[in-house]
C-alpha cells in the first residue's frame, strides 16, 4: 500500500475554512429567518452557494494536505460535480432550518439526507483523482465516516435552527458553535481519508490525463472560497446593520406616531381626552348601552367666573387653575368613567349609572370639588361650576343629542344662579332653538335694512334748550315685529355681530345729524352707545374716524356713551382707549353712573365730559329719599370734576323739578317726549 502524509499547515487551513464556512452558514440561517418573500429566497440561494463552496473547499484543502509518493491531479468535471453536490446539500439544509418548526422526525430525515450528501460530495471528490487501480476503502472506516457525516449534519441543523434568531449574545454563540461544527466536518473528512487504501503501484489517472494540478487547485480553491465566504459574511453583516437601523427608525416612527395620536386625542394643557376621543368613547358607550341595556349619563361642566380670573390674573394663572380643577375632577370619578376637556373652561364627564339619582350624586360631588379653593400665586382662588345632565335614552339616543341637551341643561343651571346642576328638560331645547333662530335672523337683519335709529332729545334743565339727541337702536323684524335692544343686543355681543351693527349705528347717527343740519335744524350733538365688545375692539378708532370723515362731521358733535361697568372692567386699559378717543375730539359720556362701583382715583383721570345718572335712581326719586341723597352726591361729584351731569329716565314733572333743584344740568326722558324716528324728531325740531 502507498503511504500518504499530511501537510500540517493545510490541515489547519482546512479546519479554519470549515469553521468559517460553518459560521457563514449559521449567519445565513439567521438572515433567511429574518426575511420573507423574494429577500428570503435570495438569501437562501446566496447562502447555499457560500456554504457549499465552504464545505467543498474544506474537502479539497484536506485532500491537498494529503500527499502520496506519486504525481497527483484532479479531473475538472468530477471536481465540479462534487461542488454541485455540496451546493445542493447546503440549499436543502438552509431550506429545512428556515421552517417555523423543526420536529425531531423532520430533523432526523434531514440529517440523513444532508449527511449522505456531504459523504457523497467527499467520495465523488476523491473519485476526481481517477486512481488506477481504484481506491480500496476500509468498510469500518467508510461506515464511520458516513455516520459522522449524518451525526454532524443533524447537530449542525439543530444548532443552526436554534441560533437563527437575532438577539443579545447570538453572535458569540454562533462563533462557538462554528468551532464545534468545524471539528465535526473536519472529523468526517479525515475519517473518510483514513478509510482510503491506495495499492502499491497505483497511479493517478487525472495527473496523467492532464487534470488540474494540486498547486493550481489550491490557489483557486483558497482564493475563491475566501472571496465568496467573505462577500457573503460582509453582505450579511451589512444587511443586519441595515435591518437594525431600519428597526430603530421603525421604532422611532412608531413612537412618533403614538405621540401624534396621543396629541390628536388629548387636550394639550390638561392631557385629558379631547372632543375627538370623547366622541369615540360616547359612541362606544351608546353601542354598549343598546346591546346590554346599561344606562349612562353625560355631565357638562362649565366653570363660573373663569373669564374674570383670566382677565384679572392673566392666562398663565388661568391655565394653572384649569390644571388644578382637572386634577380634582379626575380624582372624583371612577377609572371606567371618562373625564374630557372640550376647550376653555368646559369639561364633560361620561359615567355609567343605575338611575338618575346616581348622576345627581356625582354632580353634587363635582360641584363641591370645583368649589374647593385653589392655591395659585400665593393666594386662594375660588370658582364654582354649573353642570348640565343628560341621560342616555331619556334625553337622547345619539351623541349629538346628548351633547346638545347636556349643554342646554348647563346653561339652565347658570340661569338659575350658578353653582348648581340641572337635568335636561325638553323646554330647555325649545329655548335654545328659539335663540338660534333669532341669531340667524340677526345675521340677515343688517343686509336687509331691518335696523333703524330712534332719537331721544337731551335738554338743558329744567326744560331746554336742546343739547343733543341720543341714538337708540331698533330692530323691525318682519315676523316678530319690533324687537327691543335688551332682547337682541346680548345675542349680538355673544356672536360678535355687535361690531358690524355698532359700525352701522355710528355711521347712521353721523349721517342723520349732518342731514338735519343741512336742512337748517340745530342739533348740537348725537350720542351713540358703545357696547363692551365695541369699546375693546382694535378697530374702533378707525371706524369713528371713517364715519366722521365720510359725513364731514366735527368730532365734538359726536358723544360716545360708555357704561360705568365697561369703563371700570379694566381701568388702565380703558383709560388708554378713552384718551385716544378724546384726542380725536369726540366727547365721552359715562352712562349708568352709580351702578358700576367706580374708583374715584380712576374716575378723575378719565377724559369724560359727562356723567349720566342711571334711571334706577330717578324712577322712585322723591325729596328726602335715599335716591335723592345718591343723586345729590353724584351731582356734587360731577361739579367737583368739572363734568356736566345728565339724568335719564325723567318721566314726571316732579322728577324734573327735584332734579333741577338738586343741581342736575341736563335731563332726558319720556316727560320730554317719546323717542321717535328721524322724521318725527325733525318735525319737533
Amino acid at each position: 500500500m502507498l503511504v500518504g502524509t499530511y501537510n500540517p499547515l493545510l490541515v489547519v487551513i482546512s479546519y479554519v475554512v470549515a469553521a468559517f464556512a460553518s459560521y457563514v452558514a449559521l449567519d445565513m440561517a439567521g438572515r433567511i429567518a429574518a426575511s420573507d418573500g423574494w429577500a428570503s429566497r435570495s438569501w437562501l440561494i446566496g447562502g447555499a452557494v457560500a456554504m457549499g463552496f465552504g464545505i467543498w473547499s474544506m474537502h479539497f484543502l484536506g485532500m491537498l494536505a494529503f500527499e502520496l509518493p506519486i504525481p497527483q491531479g484532479y479531473d475538472l468535471a468530477v471536481t465540479l460535480y462534487s461542488l454541485l453536490i455540496a451546493i445542493c446539500s447546503s440549499a436543502y439544509a438552509l431550506h429545512v432550518i428556515s421552517a417555523r418548526h423543526l420536529p425531531m422526525r423532520t430533523l432526523g430525515v434531514a440529517a440523513l439526507i444532508l449527511g449522505a450528501g456531504i459523504a457523497a460530495m467527499h467520495y465523488v471528490g476523491m473519485g476526481a483523482m481517477r486512481m488506477q487501480p481504484g481506491i480500496d476503502y476500509h468498510p469500518g472506516w467508510f461506515a464511520l465516516s458516513v455516520l459522522i457525516a449524518i451525526v454532524a449534519a443533524g447537530a449542525a441543523l439543530w444548532i443552526a435552527f436554534s441560533l437563527r434568531r437575532e438577539g443579545a449574545g447570538v453572535t458569540r454563540a454562533r462563533g462557538l458553535a462554528a468551532l464545534v461544527m468545524g471539528v465535526a466536518v473536519v472529523g468526517m473528512h479525515y475519517t473518510g481519508m483514513a478509510a482510503a487504501r491506495f495499492p502499491e503501484g497505483s497511479i493517478c489517472g487525472a495527473a496523467i490525463a492532464g487534470g488540474i494540478s494540486p498547486q493550481w487547485l489550491a490557489s483557486l480553491v483558497g482564493a475563491t472560497t475566501f472571496a465568496i465566504l467573505g462577500m457573503a459574511l460582509t453582505t450579511s453583516i451589512l444587511d443586519r446593520r441595515m435591518q437594525e437601523r431600519t428597526a430603530l427608525l421603525s421604532h422611532s416612527l412608531k413612537k412618533a406616531n403614538q405621540e401624534l395620536t396621543y396629541l390628536a386625542l388629548h387636550d394639550n394643557l390638561t392631557k385629558l381626552p379631547n372632543r375627538l376621543l370623547l366622541e369615540d368613547r360616547l359612541e362606544h358607550a351608546i353601542r354598549r348601552a343598546v346591546r346590554n341595556g346599561h344606562r349612562f349619563a353625560l355631565l357638562f361642566v362649565d366653570l363660573d367666573g373663569f373669564k374674570a380670573v383670566n382677565d384679572a390674573y392673566g392666562h398663565p394663572v388661568g391655565d394653572r387653575l384649569l390644571l388644578q380643577v382637572a386634577r380634582h375632577l379626575a380624582a372624583e370619578i371612577r377609572a371606567e368613567d371618562t373625564l374630557a376637556r372640550l376647550g376653555g373652561d368646559e369639561f364633560v364627564v361620561l359615567a355609567d349609572i343605575r338611575d338618575p339619582g346616581d348622576a345627581a350624586s356625582l354632580a353634587d360631588k363635582l360641584l363641591q370639588t370645583v368649589a374647593m379653593p385653589v392655591q395659585i400665586e400665593g393666594g386662594d382662588l375660588h370658582v364654582t361650576g354649573s353642570i348640565g345632565i343628560a341621560i342616555f335614552g331619556a334625553d337622547g339616543a345619539s351623541a349629538r343629542e346628548l351633547m346638545a341637551n347636556a349643554d342646554a341643561a348647563m346653561y339652565s343651571a347658570k340661569d338659575q344662579g350658578r353653582n348648581a346642576y340641572c337635568f335636561f328638560e325638553p323646554s330647555m331645547n325649545r329655548g335654545a332653538h328659539a335663540e338660534l333662530a333669532l341669531i340667524q335672523d340677526l345675521r340677515r337683519a343688517l343686509a336687509l335694512n331691518q335696523f333703524t335709529l330712534n332719537y331721544q332729545p337731551k335738554l338743558r334743565a329744567p326744560d331746554g334748550p336742546l343739547i343733543g339727541v341720543e341714538a337708540l337702536l331698533r330692530w323691525h323684524h318682519p315676523e316678530r315685529g319690533l324687537v327691543m335692544p335688551d332682547t337682541f343686543i346680548p345675542l349680538a355681543e355673544k356672536t360678535g355681530l355687535i361690531l358690524e351693527i355698532g359700525r352701522w349705528v355710528i355711521n347712521e347717527g353721523c349721517r342723520q345729524l349732518m342731514e338735519w343740519r343741512a336742512a337748517g335744524r340745530t342739533v348740537p350733538t348725537v350720542s351713540v352707545n358703545l357696547s363692551a365688545t365695541q369699546f375693546r375692539s382694535p378697530g374702533l378708532l378707525g371706524k369713528i374716524k371713517e364715519a366722521l370723515a365720510r359725513h364731514g362731521m366735527p368730532p365734538s358733535s359726536l358723544v360716545l356713551e360708555i357704561t360705568e361697568s365697561t369703563a371700570m372692567h379694566d381701568p388702565e386699559a380703558s383709560l388708554v382707549i378713552l384718551q385716544r378717543l378724546s384726542a380725536l375730539g369726540v366727547q365721552i359720556s359715562i352712562d349708568d353712573f352709580g351702578t358700576g362701583y367706580s374708583s374715584l382715583l380712576y374716575l378723575k383721570r378719565l377724559p369724560a365730559s359727562e356723567l349720566k345718572i342711571d334711571r334706577a335712581f330717578v324712577k322712585d326719586l322723591v325729596a328726602g329719599s335715599e335716591d335723592a341723597a345718591i343723586v345729590s352726591a353724584i351731582i356734587a361729584l360731577g361739579r367737583t370734576l368739572n363734568l356736566s351731569v345728565i339724568a335719564e329716565g325723567v318721566e314726571t314733572e316732579a322728577q324734573q323739578r327735584l332734579l333741577t333743584e338738586l343741581g342736575c344740568t341736563s335731563l332726558q326722558g319720556f316727560h320730554f317726549g317719546m323717542p321717535g324716528d328721524a322724521a318725527a324728531i325733525g318735525l319737533r325740531l
